[in-house]
């Protein structure tokens, strides 16, 4: 028998992840690829997977610590180690501890104790890691929020009411108060709401004008909230609108599907949208770069996120190396990434490194909307259902494909002109993709 330190394996671009669920306790028996907690960043959550079947003798971890890849999770007691192979290639190799003899049990490592990060200071209340990180970027001091959860735990919704009531002027801090100065002199950004005069927000009994009903917003929800917010809020956003003759390029899409029939391969319009933007980016790379402070990091990689719509709600796989991928492969890649989000197996690191999103409702409907950037990009391209359009040209109407195109752009780093050239530049690419070659 061999005692083995079980550790969190490869979890892509994030420093640190909080552990929300443990699923199990010291005596279960375990398989190997068994989870045995789930993690969660400020993107997605996952499970941390057993490398070997055994026994559970020791956690060393608990719920709200944060872990990294190569963390020791728990201790493992197992079969002779030598005759086991880690069950797969990603989970980091774990290290054997000699099994101890029962008078010798303090030679056991010590019991996990949490870490300064980890451990609950005196002047903060408790609050999950996800709580921590929405009042961190609402600008809310926790020490002065009051707890309406179990032992005074701060929830989402005392967040919430704090910054309404600060934002109301109902109520004054001197931690809000800094962090609004530092951003005006940083930024030039306003104040808290109170600053900007805003009203408090409404409260109504929705009951008493007819039946309801109250559902809890989901995790996926709750977690692109605050994002959503900060990029709404923070980034001087502008969309310009304009339509795409893909006339020709619909018919060649169905006629390579007709040839492609027995691979099982589809080719979508997004499959060519990612290769028309990457072209596009190319030509335009102010499109495909990020702030950083005073500089701009112009990136020599094309990485294309793409939004999908899942039971869980919106999140956003990325599509890594476009320009060095073919139609089919891209739609082939795009398929299993779409896959995986609706199951909620997408991994962090098949979520981050995004350099340009698209947004895409062709498969619902709509003409035009506006995307809100994805942080830390600067630009993102929403899309809607073509439709057949008379379009006049020079001696009559003819019927042609139009696909409308919304693209948002952040003023700080694009202008206008730019922004337009983009789009007549995409709109070109997509009505003839003989221009990708050039």
């Amino acid at each position: 028998m061999a005692i083995l330190e079980i550790k969190v394996p490869d979890i892509g671009d994030f420093a640190e992840v909080a552990v929300i669920e443990l699923l199990v306790k010291p005596g279960d028996s375990i398989k190997a690829e068994q989870s045995l907690l789930t993690v969660e960043s400020d993107k997605a959550s996952m499970e941390i997977p057993s490398s070997h079947a055994g026994v559970v003798k020791e956690l060393r971890v608990k719920l709200g610590d944060k872990v990294a890849e190569g963390s020791v999770v728990l201790l493992l007691e197992t079969a002779d180690v030598a005759a086991v192979a880690p069950a797969a290639a990603n989970v980091p190799a774990t290290n054997v501890v000699s099994a101890p003899d029962r008078s010798t049990t303090s030679a056991l490592p010590a019991p996990h104790q949490p870490t300064e990060q980890t451990q609950a200071l005196p002047h903060l209340p408790h609050a999950s890691p996800s709580v921590r990180k929405f009042a961190r970027e609402l600008g809310v001091p926790l020490n002065e929020v009051k707890g309406t959860g179990g032992k005074g735990r701060v929830t989402l919704q005392d967040v919430q009411a704090f910054s309404r009531s600060v934002m109301a002027g109902t109520v004054a801090t001197k931690a809000i108060t800094a962090v609004a100065e530092q951003k005006n002199s940083a930024t030039g950004e306003g104040a808290a709401g109170a600053a900007l005069g805003l009203i408090p927000w409404p409260k109504v009994d929705f009951a008493k004008f007819g039946p309801i009903e109250r559902k809890n917003i989901g995790r996926i929800q709750k977690i692109s909230a605050a994002n959503l917010t900060r990029n709404a809020i923070m980034i001087p956003a502008v969309t310009n609108h304009d339509d795409a003759d893909i006339t020709d390029l619909e018919a060649f899409r169905v006629q390579l599907n007709k040839e492609n029939e027995k691979s099982g391969t589809k080719v979508t319009m997004l499959a060519f949208l990612i290769k028309a933007c990457v072209a596009a980016l190319k030509q335009f790379p102010q499109f495909n770069s990020s702030l950083d402070g005073e500089q701009l990091v112009l990136k020599k990689y094309w990485h294309i996120g793409f939004a999908a719509d899942t039971p869980n709600g919106l999140m956003v796989p990325v599509l890594k190396d476009a320009d060095q991928k073919g139609i089919v492969q891209i739609s082939t890649e795009m398929a299993e990434l779409a896959k995986k989000a609706r199951e909620g197996k997408l991994s962090p690191a098949e979520m981050t490194g995004a350099s340009f999103t698209i947004s895409s409702l062709g498969g619902i409907g709509g003409r035009y909307f506006t995307p809100i950037i994805n942080a830390p990009e600067v630009a993102i391209l929403g899309v809607c259902k073509s439709r057949t359009e008379p379009v006049w040209d020079g001696k009559a109407f003819q019927p042609r494909l139009m696909l409308p195109l919304s693209l948002t752009w952040d003023h700080r780093v694009i202008d206008g002109a730019a922004a337009a050239r983009f789009n007549v530049y995409l709109a070109q690419i997509l009505g003839d993709m003989r221009r990708v070659l050039l």
